[in-house]
Order: structure tokens, then C-alpha cells, then sequence
């Protein structure tokens, strides 16, 4: 049975995002023919949780309804070096458990985190979806893998823009972000684009 996941936000004993999780949820329901859903709003009231501070809630499920959770505290890392890495057979439409693949490609890597590339074009990190910066304007990659809730919640509120980016155009981008559930739109986490340490034009590219 696959299994699937959700990570949600919580802070301060809220909520975040709730819509664009249990959308996710009932459209992954949905997609594999079957009818109803799980209710993110109660289960999360039903674990009566009253701290305060910045919380990762792990939902983990299945088609059949059986839900696991965990209340994880939760902090934004800060992560050192990246690397390009090209995987063009790679799916990952849904929120799948089996992480097995992303695993994979970041044991190739000799990076801390990965972007992956597919057939070119630049796609995800292996936990989050990835802005660029070009000039005062923010963009995202038209190819994402997942598209995730901030993502979904950006481009709605019209804080950032998707366009295509490509290992041709990459370094016309001056910084890149990730965002995700619990990653917001954040000034304080933004990298200059040569933290990518095997941008095109390295040789090293090829060598994955």
C-alpha cells in the first residue's frame, strides 16, 4: 500500500496552509480512485497540542485512511553548498513516503543539499521547491517535481512568478531561496547563486 506524507507548519498552536495541505491530500485520494478523504482540521485538533514555538507536524498515511502523526520541534537550516544533479526519469507528483531515490542522488553528491535537473531544466530540491532571484523579482521553475503549498501560496499571492529555468539561463540569477510547508518567503535564508558549487560550465557537471 503507498504510503504518503504531509509536513505541516505549526507555530504557536497554529495551523498553516491547512487548505492547500488537505487539497493535496483529497486530490492524492482522488487520483488513486478513491473516495473520500482524511481530515487534516480534526486530526490536528484531536492532538491537543499546546506548546508554543515552531513545530513540524509528520503526517504519514495511506488509501486506506490509517494515519500516523508526529509533533516534531522544528528549526530552518542553513544549508552550506549545493550541487546540480541530473535525474531525467525521476517522479515525484506525489507526496511519497519512499524517499529511497532522493536518498540516492544525494549519496552521489558531493554537496549538502541537491537541485535536481530534469531533461535540462531545473526542477527541486530534495526537500523543497527552489526560488531564483533575477534583479528585484523572484521566480520559480515552471519544471517543479512537487508543487508544493508555499509555492502554491506564493504564486497566488503574487510574490513571486514561474518561469522556465533551464542550465542555459541559470546563471542569468544572482540568489536562490528554498521554500516549502515550513520554509516561508524569507530574506534571511538566501544564497548567492555560486553556492552551486558545479554550475554549467564547471566540468564536474558531467562527472554524475
Amino acid at each position: 500500500m503507498s504510503q504518503f506524507i504531509e509536513s505541516i507548519k505549526v507555530e504557536d498552536q497554529e495551523i498553516f496552509l491547512l487548505e492547500l495541505h488537505q487539497k493535496r491530500i483529497n486530490q492524492t485520494f482522488a487520483h488513486f480512485g478513491k473516495e473520500g478523504s482524511i481530515d487534516l482540521a480534526k486530526i490536528f485538533k484531536n492532538l491537543e497540542h499546546n506548546e508554543d514555538g515552531l513545530f513540524k507536524l509528520r503526517l504519514s498515511y495511506d488509501l486506506d485512511k490509517r494515519v500516523r502523526t508526529m509533533m516534531i520541534p522544528y528549526a530552518i537550516p542553513e544549508i552550506q553548498s549545493f550541487q546540480l544533479v541530473e535525474n531525467n526519469s525521476f517522479d515525484y507528483s506525489f507526496k511519497f513516503e519512499d524517499r529511497k531515490e532522493l536518498d540516492k542522488m544525494k549519496m552521489k553528491s558531493k554537496a549538502e543539499e541537491i537541485i535536481i535537473v530534469k531533461n535540462n531544466h531545473i526542477t527541486d530540491t530534495s526537500f523543497s521547491n527552489i526560488l531564483f532571484l533575477k534583479g528585484k523579482d523572484w521566480f520559480t521553475p515552471a519544471t517543479y517535481l512537487l508543487n508544493g503549498v508555499q509555492r502554491q501560496n506564493l504564486l497566488k499571492h503574487k510574490k513571486i512568478k514561474e518561469t522556465e529555468i533551464t542550465l542555459q539561463n541559470i546563471k542569468q540569477f544572482s540568489h536562490f531561496q528554498l521554500i516549502n510547508a515550513l520554509n516561508d518567503f524569507d530574506d534571511m535564508f538566501i544564497y548567492p547563486i555560486d553556492k552551486i558549487t558545479n554550475l554549467p560550465g564547471n566540468e564536474e557537471y558531467l562527472d554524475l
